[in-house]
């Protein structure tokens, strides 16, 4: 009898490698009724930034095509040199305005480096010649006029920080709200507001961003401090989020100024509405970066951004327990994007990282620039839609606030699950095939096609089932036409894009 047992129970160990294979492996099915449900994301999810250097015009990312004839005829040296002058952004033209419409509703985070010693002026005078000392830059009221009518007319909520220099403070270099004040009562003034703002951006690059000299985290403490209890009384509906911090986790090269525990863990310590954080996988060509497009495909690029969402939430955990997360600022690459995010294989990055974030619990993501620079949705002199815009656009269009857990299919082809946009009771299935051969999945029920494809990987040419996409004659977005595919076996053919929408599960 005991040999019996014995013999019985070789034979279930024997059986275990088979059983967990059997479990694990990812099947082509979808099965729309054990996607369980596991989070929620804001209406505004997929939001963007117009940096305020965009804005007031400055120093941004030379095109790559002109960098060396640029730096041929200047002075300039180190990341400077990387730089040259742009024009503000007219944000009234009615091209901008109907694209960035169709992407809403959405926040509209209007920040980066420059406004960190941004000097308002609180005048319909003509602009200072040069700014008060302790500050670099200006912003006139028609500028910020421009960014709040903006706002309003492609629905968007404005989210922005605050200069932090040395001009904004005492003589004992205390931080005083005065000039802040002067922002907020003229954008209620013109019937805006500010829905959300950081005290300033990337305090973990505080040297970079102009903070006074030595800054460290006991000032941010301090000066967080201040601006929380003036902002109580000042605009009480306008969260407080931040820290804004970047880079680390192993995600960046070296540079940071202060780490998100130097930040944090100083006395009062610093709570959030919201919880920030910002991320690029690494820095582009212009910044010595390494990445290259033959990886823009791989595993580990695509899954990165956990791996930078991992290190925040942790600090999230650990300082503001139970406040959403956000990213707010994101894109291809640091340094203004690598060539090749202007084209079709940046998009498989950016659906990846909106799908990625969202079942790990991120609530925005603030993705930079709507047109400026190659990371762009929209081409910088043109406006005219980039591959990325295409994606955002049928994302906004399908992918519904209810988030659910897709299951895998097999390597280099993923899948995510939301509800259909408008319509909780269906469902929208998003897979990206990043293989070089063909796949397949099997639908259980019709569904709506929406099938993103390109000639090759390189190219800013992109189709929507088999059609080129492109404006109207008028510069308006087209209708996007979907295909009706009947249960069973569809093809997915390389490098492509699926969207698939099922009116009911």
């Amino acid at each position: 009898m005991k040999k019996k047992r014995l013999n019985v129970f070789v034979t279930f160990l024997a059986c275990l490698p088979l059983l967990a294979f059997t479990q694990s492996t990812p099947s082509n099915e979808i099965n729309l009724k054990q996607m369980g449900l596991i989070g929620k994301v804001d209406e505004r999810y997929q939001s963007f930034n117009v940096e305020m250097c965009e804005v007031i015009g400055g120093d941004f990312w030379i095109p790559y095509e002109l960098i060396d004839s640029v730096r041929k005829h200047s002075n300039r040296k180190g990341i400077d040199a990387l730089k040259w002058k742009i024009e503000p952004i007219d944000l009234y033209e009615k091209k901008l305005r109907n694209l960035a419409a169709a992407l809403g509703p959405t926040y509209v985070r209007v920040s980066g480096t420059w406004a960190n010693a941004i000097y308002f002026q609180d005048n319909d005078e003509a602009a200072l010649p040069t700014p008060p000392e302790g500050f670099k830059n200006i912003l006139t009221r028609k500028q910020w006029k421009g960014v709040v009518d903006f706002c309003k007319a492609v629905d968007g909520k404005l989210v922005s920080s605050f200069p932090i220099s040395d001009g904004i403070r005492d003589k004992d270099g205390n931080w005083t709200p005065k000039h802040i004040k002067s922002i907020l009562d003229y954008t209620r003034s013109i019937g805006g507001e500010i829905a959300a703002a950081e005290l300033f951006n990337e305090p973990s690059h505080a040297s970079h961003g102009d903070a006074p000299k030595g800054y460290n985290g006991a000032r941010f403490a301090k000066d967080f401090a201040a601006f929380r209890a003036f902002a109580a009384e000042a605009a009480p509906n306008m969260k407080i989020i931040g820290p804004g911090s970047t880079g680390e986790g192993g995600i960046l090269p070296s540079g940071l100024d202060l780490s998100v525990d130097q930040l944090l863990s100083a006395t009062p310590k610093p709570v959030f509405d919201v919880f920030t954080y910002h991320y690029y996988g690494t820095v582009s060509q212009r910044c010595m970066g390494a990445q290259k497009p033959a990886n823009a495909l791989s595993a580990e690029w695509l899954s990165k951004t956990e791996k930078g969402l991992e290190f925040y939430q942790n600090a999230r955990d650990k300082y503001s327990p139970g406040a959403p997360i956000w990213n707010t600022e994101t894109a291809e690459t640091a340094c203004g994007g690598n060539p090749w995010a202007v084209t079709y294989i940046d998009s498989f990055r950016y659906l990846e990282q909106l799908g990625r974030l969202a079942k790990k619990g991120v609530q925005v993501v603030m993705h930079n620039t709507l047109a400026r620079s190659e990371y762009a949705l929209l081409d910088h002199d043109t406006h005219n839609p980039r591959p990325n815009y295409w994606a955002a656009l049928l994302w906004n269009r399908l992918m519904g606030t209810q988030v659910y857990e897709a299951g895998s299919l097999a390597p280099g082809v993923d899948m995510f699950a939301h509800s259909l946009k408008n319509k909780p009771d269906g469902r929208t299935i998003l897979i990206l095939n990043t293989n070089e051969t063909e796949a397949s999945v099997i639908l259980p029920a019709n569904a709506i096609q929406y099938l993103l494809t390109a000639g090759e990987l390189l190219t800013k040419k992109v189709k929507l089932n088999g059609q080129a996409l492109k404006l109207t004659p008028k510069d308006e977005v087209p209708a996007l036409e979907g295909k009706k595919v009947k249960a069973g076996k569809v093809q997915l053919p390389a490098h492509s894009i699926l969207f698939l929408t099922f009116e009911k599960i």
